[in-house]
């Protein structure tokens, strides 16, 4: 997997995956790049085209592997979907030792365009994030 040259530096894309939603992202640094993969997945079922967030969500994950921050911070968003309707429309994260910590800004996710299945769960399967010369990459799998 390798950024999408006519995206720009940062980015996500959706990929083809059998039964499962598959989201692939880029940025120059990991918390950006986290970010990204956060973007793609709430891109991939709903309209989110000018969405403002008017709820401030502080969270803060910590991992051995960055890896396990994106699961973790994934399994955050899938669960605020679940339990409060909610979805990041906005995402700021910083590093933090061993992981993560930042606002996610949440809409109602009712008040946006349904485009696809919403995530149910974060897969561990093929889950990858890694530096490189060109900044940071991720690709998460998703059970929808």
């Amino acid at each position: 997997m390798g950024p999408d040259p006519s995206a720009g530096r940062s980015g996500h894309r959706s990929v083809p995956h059998t039964a499962d939603l598959r989201v692939e992202a880029w940025a120059p640094t990991r918390e950006e790049c986290l970010a990204q993969a956060v973007r793609g997945v709430c891109a991939s079922f709903l309209d989110l085209t000018g969405a403002v967030g008017d709820h401030r969500r502080d969270v803060e994950v910590r991992a051995d592997r960055d890896e396990d921050v994106l699961v973790a911070l994934l399994d955050e968003v899938v669960y605020r979907l679940d339990t409060e309707g909610e979805v990041p429309v906005e995402v700021e994260l910083v590093p933090v030792d061993g992981g993560v910590r930042g606002v996610l800004w949440t809409a109602d996710a009712g008040a946006f365009p349904v485009t696809g299945a919403a995530p149910k769960a974060v897969t561990l399967h093929e889950t990858a994030m890694t530096p490189g010369p060109g900044g940071w990459t991720c690709s998460v799998t998703l059970d929808v």
